[in-house]
């Protein structure tokens, strides 16, 4: 029905082919997104050389969150629970969607409307894969060989590398950077430069 610009975390690409063959090495471009409209194809190339586990999915945020996307606000971070109740009293069962993202709607398995196309799911390592169309997952690693098309798992972060929750007290004890560095040490000279040239970013 319409185009889908795809897009890789992580990495960025060279378009080498349209639907008209390989385009010559000095007629390919780089991108981290390349649009395809309906019935096309584009061949893409690239060093992966990023290790961990990527999404590759289309960058439109209604295709990406499917049919629950549509021209409604985002609500991440709202309280909608006094929402829901009134609503509920003219639409019994409704319920109300965004609050965190899209990451509750990935653990759900609900009835659909027949006209919905369903929200497609799976389950990594810190939870639901939250994003519902086109998406696929990349997962780069060292070693593997050429033709090796298992599943590696999922990617095994260095340690000190993934985002946890911190205990209050502790985070109030722990050294602030104005208390450890000197403060000569952290001066810095910032000149502003002005662009030049005739282009209408410029003006």
């Amino acid at each position: 029905m319409t185009n889908h610009p795809i897009h890789i975390h992580g990495h960025e690409f060279t378009v080498t082919g349209t639907d008209g063959g390989f385009v010559p090495p000095g007629a390919a471009w780089p991108e981290v997104t390349v649009d395809i409209a309906v019935g096309q194809m584009r061949a893409i190339e690239f060093v992966a050389d990023e290790l961990g586990d990527w999404a590759m999915h289309c960058h439109k945020s209604h295709h990406t969150m499917n049919a629950m996307g549509h021209s409604v606000k985002t609500y991440i971070g709202v309280d909608l629970k006094s929402m829901q109740k009134k609503v509920g009293k003219i639409a019994p069962g409704y319920m109300a969607m965004g609050e965190r993202g899209m990451a509750d709607m990935g653990a759900m398995e609900m009835p659909l409307p027949d006209n919905t196309l369903p929200m497609m799911t799976g389950y990594a390592q810190f939870g639901p894969v939250e994003m519902g169309g086109m998406f696929s997952v990349l997962k780069v690693r060292e070693g593997l060989a050429s033709g090796d098309y298992k599943d590696p798992g999922w990617y095994k972060h260095p340690q000190g590398t993934v985002a946890h929750l911190v205990d209050e007290r502790d985070a109030a004890a722990a050294p602030r950077a104005k208390d450890t560095l000197d403060p000569q040490s952290t001066k810095v000279d910032v000149h502003a430069v002005k662009p030049g040239g005739s282009h209408r970013h410029n003006n």
